[in-house]
């Protein structure tokens, strides 16, 4: 097949994948690139089926060390392909599917681990995938505690996942964003790992989102607040405040990241899988060479132990083989200790701790006799509402927090009023 036709099959490809709802637009790239090295990779014999191409395919790259997610996903895709070519309407599941049984029920184990498999194969973060199977889990106790069971099973319905929605609001009372982040959470369970549609949604009782002005602090505040606080903690702290990150952007910047030359912090896969550039404080460049001088002590120790290369995103480690060992993508934060990996369980050095940055902050406010409730986030705040009451655009604002919609960053417009000098009468200006 000659390469132009081959693109040309793929993007047709792609586009019935997005039609018919069979992957999002960022998993089908993933899916389309599997099948283009399957494409490209040689049958195992002459005559072989489609089949005996796939298996040897895959095969090569069980050889190769692949992660076994990442050859499921490769399984996955290739099936969806061949299913494709043949004219077969059938959608291809990321990870073998439960089915209900009769009496709708579903073994809570296999549910949270075809859960995991699922959001793995689609690339899912590792946080994301934590709090959807916390909530999955509430859900399955829920239904017990209310007797939704059958055979000692909890019982999967339309009723009981807008029963369990439902009882979130009415009688926990939780507040909007954690009533969305359980309803995602279940609705994908139901969807992606059971392949249920859930029908009328909008009967669900949802909570009602108010307008929150975020706690804000204001210059005199931020300066105490660093001044009882010391070592990296502190660092990270100026970062956040400085170029405005989320604290786990800080935790998970590179060395690399940090751009002394143009004074900018690049964010790598941010909030929505989003990079951007941010600004980085010319007081702090002293600090960071001192620190990034410690650090590679750490950086050389690791690689003297021949300790496995640091965490790479996506399908870097594939592409780059040896980037996880080279300086450049090394922590700039880099935890104290080795730890393993959930995922791949490999013994390798994490990046720093966001709770470690949340207690340090914590204690120094405690010790400048702040009252507000400050976090991590509260500097992030701090910074877009310092900048707009400094005359900075607000277009710009926007860019350097990475909203997607300006309508985001307009909540600090309200905060920054009654940051602003009172204006003065135009005939008070005339002298």
């Amino acid at each position: 097949m000659a390469d132009q036709d081959r693109e040309r099959l793929l993007a047709a490809f792609a586009d019935h994948l997005l039609k018919n709802r069979l992957a999002d637009e960022r998993h089908g790239r993933f899916m389309v690139g599997w099948v283009r090295r399957f494409l490209a990779f040689p049958p195992p014999m002459p005559g072989a089926t489609a089949e005996e191409c796939m298996q040897a395919y895959l095969r090569a790259l069980e050889a190769e060390r692949y992660e076994d997610w990442k050859v499921e996903q490769a399984r996955m895709s290739v099936t969806a392909w061949l299913a494709w070519r043949r004219g077969q309407a059938v959608s291809p599941p990321a990870v073998s599917k439960l089915s209900l049984e009769a009496d709708a029920t579903v073994e809570p184990a296999q549910a949270l681990e075809t859960l995991t498999q699922t959001m793995r194969v689609r690339h899912y973060s590792y946080r994301t995938e934590q709090a959807y199977v916390d909530w999955v889990r509430r859900f399955f106790d829920y239904l017990v505690s209310v007797g939704r069971v059958a055979n000692g099973r909890p019982v999967l319905t339309e009723d009981t996942f807008q029963s369990f929605i439902s009882h979130l609001a009415t009688h926990l009372h939780v507040a909007a964003g954690t009533q969305n982040q359980a309803f995602a959470s279940v609705l994908f369970l139901y969807r992606d790992v059971l392949g249920l549609e859930v029908s009328r949604l909008e009967d669900t009782v949802r909570a009602k989102r108010g307008q929150r002005l975020p706690t804000v602090l204001s210059v005199e505040e931020v300066r105490s607040l660093f001044d009882k606080m010391e070592g990296t903690p502190r660092l990270m702290a100026e970062l956040i405040y400085g170029g405005g990150l989320r604290v786990m952007e800080c935790c998970r910047l590179r060395v690399k990241d940090v751009d002394f030359g143009m004074n900018q912090l690049m964010v790598r896969g941010g909030k929505g899988d989003k990079d951007r550039s941010t600004l980085l404080p010319e007081r702090l460049k002293p600090a960071l060479r001192q620190h990034l001088e410690r650090v590679r002590g750490l950086y050389e120790q690791d690689r003297a132990a021949k300790v496995a290369g640091v965490h790479m995103p996506d399908a870097l480690e594939r592409k780059l083989p040896h980037a996880s060992t080279e300086w450049g993508w090394f922590w700039l934060f880099p935890s104290k200790a080795l730890s393993v990996d959930p995922r791949t369980n490999v013994v390798r050095r994490h990046h720093a701790s966001d709770v470690s940055v949340q207690k340090a902050i914590s204690q120094a406010v405690v010790k400048a006799g702040i009252v507000k409730r400050v976090t991590p986030h509260t500097l992030r705040h701090s910074f877009a509402t310092h900048l707009l009451v400094g005359g900075v655009d607000i277009r710009q604002v926007q860019e350097l927090l990475g909203h997607a919609h300006v309508e985001t960053t307009m909540i600090y417009l309200h905060v920054a009023k009654g940051l602003r000098a009172p204006p003065k009468s135009p005939l008070d200006l005339l002298g």
